[in-house]
């Protein structure tokens, strides 16, 4: 069994804890950081999670890459993001690569790297505190309890989002539905594509922006990634072997 850490949330925390300022005066402030506090608090928080699991073969970290594919599809997403990363972020980063397998994979985010590696190598269990990883099928840890996420969970998630959005990446999903009446309104028609079509048609909004708020909330599997060029293969309908509803918008590719 591997543990895979969704390390962004972990070194991002302990970096901030480890930030001071000093006012100069005149406008002037300087941001410093204790690194070696940083970097501790990040070891102290990863051993933690390993000390959860009895035997594992490895435990490894994943980062976001500095760039993002979903900007692409939706130049606004996570537009309102606009702090820094805490002082001394990529320094920890940098010399945790001395103590565990790191992964980074070019313009994915530490979520996508996850799923892939999860749907790629099998007896996995994904560690985050992320509902977005409910999509991914295995065995997830969110740091209070862990779930087994059968496939069929996973593309209900994935659905589900869609309709609801996430405020904190920025895309809206359909407007004046959460993550209930989504819930509710599947449950009544059916997890299939022409339920969010339906959704979506009723706030006026057509076909493709319901596919903008689905490609935005799909978090990538070994299925939507193509390895050999490595990037990732954009969410369809057609594309979707759950989906048997539909048949969506043609508009599928790679980014």
């Amino acid at each position: 069994m591997k543990l895979l850490i969704d390390a962004d949330f972990i070194v991002y925390k302990c970096c901030a804890a480890a930030e001071d300022e000093i006012d100069w005066g005149d406008d002037v402030v300087l941001v410093t950081s204790r690194f070696s506090e940083a970097y501790k608090a990040a070891l102290h928080e990863i051993m933690k999670i390993r000390n959860e699991f009895g035997d594992f073969t490895e435990a490894i970290l994943f980062f976001s890459h500095f760039d993002n594919f979903r900007k692409k599809i939706f130049p606004e997403y996570k537009g309102h993001r606009n702090r820094k990363k805490p002082c001394g972020y990529k320094r920890v980063i940098s010399a945790l690569h001395d103590d565990y397998h790191v992964i980074v994979m070019p313009e994915l985010e530490a979520d996508d790297a996850m799923g892939i590696y999860a749907t790629t190598h099998p007896n996995c269990v994904i560690v985050s505190p992320d509902k977005d990883m409910r999509q991914i099928p295995g065995h997830l840890y969110n740091f209070n309890e862990s779930t087994l996420i059968s496939e069929e969970d996973g593309v209900h998630w994935h659905y589900i989002q869609t309709l609801a959005g996430d405020a904190t990446d920025g895309y809206a999903g359909c407007p004046g539905i959460g993550v209930k009446r989504a819930t509710a309104l599947f449950e009544k028609k059916g997890y299939n594509w022409n339920t969010i079509k339906e959704a979506f048609a009723e706030k006026d909004l057509d076909e493709d922006v319901a596919l903008i708020n689905a490609r935005l909330a799909k978090i990538l599997t070994k299925d939507y990634y193509d390895d050999k060029r490595r990037v990732p293969i954009l969410w369809s309908p057609e594309t979707d072997n759950n989906n048997n509803s539909g048949t969506g918008s043609s508009n599928e590719g790679t980014v």
